[in-house]
Parts: structure tokens; C-alpha cells; sequence
């Protein structure tokens, strides 16, 4: 549903933009526009000094163009969240055999899988995120590995193990994971 209000707003922003400020850059690249245009020659303005200060006087003017800025503002800002915050899954569609299904929380599984993968040999730590469709989740893997931990030995029993039993305990034929390793540091050992 975002990503089409996002690509309606965007045409239609892109079309806006087009519409008037295509004819002021053809006038001002010396097209000659139309007797019925606006904009009349390079050297025109858009809004006249009187166009500008007509509506000053009036009690309403000032607080009605403060509301609409505003409101611009705030759709803006919240167009600009929408597109960047982490689309979180908030549940999993479990196939139950008997064709109706189950909800479970992603949360719930984000946590399960979180706890399963900090206890593999040469984890010390894991973060999940779950994203995707409802009916085809995709999970997303921080772990922080030990310092003598085995990076493809990791990945071995994550997908082998973690990621198995969650397939399997949730009846998906696939769950797609992007992990992402990362190690700690650690001290220098003294060699005497």
C-alpha cells in the first residue's frame, strides 16, 4: 500500500512540477507561449507586487497560509518517516493443515529466533528483524560473533538448525534471511 501512495505522490508531484515550471523555462529559453499564458517573457514576473500583497490586509490570509505550510510540512515529514522506519512485521501466517491457518505475533518469533541464535557456538550476542509479507516473511540477522568464533561455521548452524526449526514450527516453505556477522575485539594476550 506504501509503495503505491508513494510512487502516486511522487507522479504527481513530478507532473505538478513539470506543468509549471516547464512553460517558465521554455519562455525563458525564448519560445514564444501563447496569448492566454501567465508568464509572458523572460524578463516576467509570475506574481506582480499587487498579485503578492492583495490578500495582506485580510485577517484570514496569514493564519491560512501558516495552517496550509504547516500541513505541508507534517505530510511531508510523515511521507519522508513512512519511507525510511524498518517495516516490521506484525505476524506470521502459520499453515495449520486445515486449509484456515493461524496468526503468530512476529514479534514473538523475532525473539525465539534471536535466542536460538545467541546460543550457537561462537555467537555472543543476535539481533532479528523480521520483514515481508505476512504469508512470506523474511527475516534479518545481526550476530555478533565471539572472539574465536567461526564465521562459516555460524552460518552452517544457523541455517541448519535456527532457521530450519523456524520453517519447520511455522509450516514456510522458505524463509529468506540476509545475517550480517560481526566480531568483537578483544584483548591482547601476553605471551611470556
Amino acid at each position: 500500500m506504501l509503495r503505491i501512495v508513494n510512487r502516486v505522490l511522487t507522479g504527481l508531484l513530478g507532473l505538478a512540477l513539470l506543468a509549471l515550471g516547464g512553460p517558465v523555462l521554455a519562455v525563458g529559453l525564448g519560445v514564444r507561449p501563447p496569448s492566454w499564458w501567465i508568464h509572458q517573457g523572460p524578463h516576467d514576473v509570475l506574481l506582480s507586487d499587487a498579485d503578492r500583497t492583495r490578500w495582506r490586509e485580510a485577517g484570514w490570509w496569514w493564519p491560512t497560509v501558516l495552517a496550509a505550510l504547516t500541513v505541508l510540512a507534517l505530510l511531508a515529514l510523515w511521507w519522508l518517516w513512512a519511507l525510511l522506519r524498518p517495516r516490521r512485521l506484525a505476524e506470521v501466517l502459520v499453515d495449520t493443515g486445515d486449509g484456515s491457518g493461524a496468526l503468530l505475533r512476529g514479534p514473538a518469533l523475532e525473539t525465539v529466533l534471536a535466542d536460538e541464535a545467541g546460543q550457537l557456538d561462537g555467537v555472543q550476542g543476535a539481533r532479528v528483524l523480521l520483514t515481508g509479507r505476512r504469508a512470506a516473511p523474511e527475516a534479518q540477522l545481526w550476530l555478533l560473533l565471539e572472539p574465536n568464533g567461526d564465521p562459516g561455521e555460524v552460518l552452517r548452524q544457523l541455517t541448519t538448525g535456527t532457521l530450519a526449526h523456524a520453517r519447520e514450527s511455522t509450516g514456510l516453505t522458505a524463509l529468506p534471511a540476509e545475517v550480517r556477522l560481526r566480531g568483537t575485539g578483544h584483548r591482547a594476550q601476553r605471551v611470556s
